[in-house]
């Protein structure tokens, strides 16, 4: 039982379980009740992808510096309680299920999704090994 930390829209891998999408929109251009046939997401939540802000902040973030900033901040947004509390239940989730995260980010290092490995990885949860980085 484990997390995988995956690209929304690629391809789903045996084992993966339920895709969540940890992002602040859904995929453009795409009719909601095809999100999961296409390997987008079978669920939805929003409250672990950064705000607004963040997510623009990301996206111009061309230096190292500048990454870094942005890992602090969402690290803060996702020490408030409805957050803090879905990570929690993430983490005891994932050592009696699979299931796996994710966001369309190319590269996950220089994404939220990393930051999310990190803070479960914190608290404990269990990841799947080809999820590991």
């Amino acid at each position: 039982m484990a997390i995988s930390v995956v690209q929304l829209g690629s391809p789903r891998r045996q084992g993966e379980g339920v895709r969540i999408g940890t992002v602040r929109r859904p995929p453009r251009g795409v009719p909601k009740e095809e999100f999961s046939s296409r390997n987008y997401y079978d669920v939805w939540l929003p409250v672990l992808s950064p705000s607004q802000a963040l997510v623009t902040e990301a996206k111009a973030a061309s230096t190292d510096a500048e990454w870094t900033a942005f890992v602090r901040s969402f690290t803060r947004e996702m020490k408030v309680p409805e957050a803090s509390h879905v990570l929690d239940l993430l983490t005891t989730l994932s050592h009696s299920s699979h299931f796996s995260i994710g966001c369309y980010c190319e590269n996950e290092s220089r994404c939220h999704r990393s930051v999310l490995r990190r803070l479960l990885d914190e608290r404990g949860a269990s990841f799947a090994a080809e999820a590991c980085a």
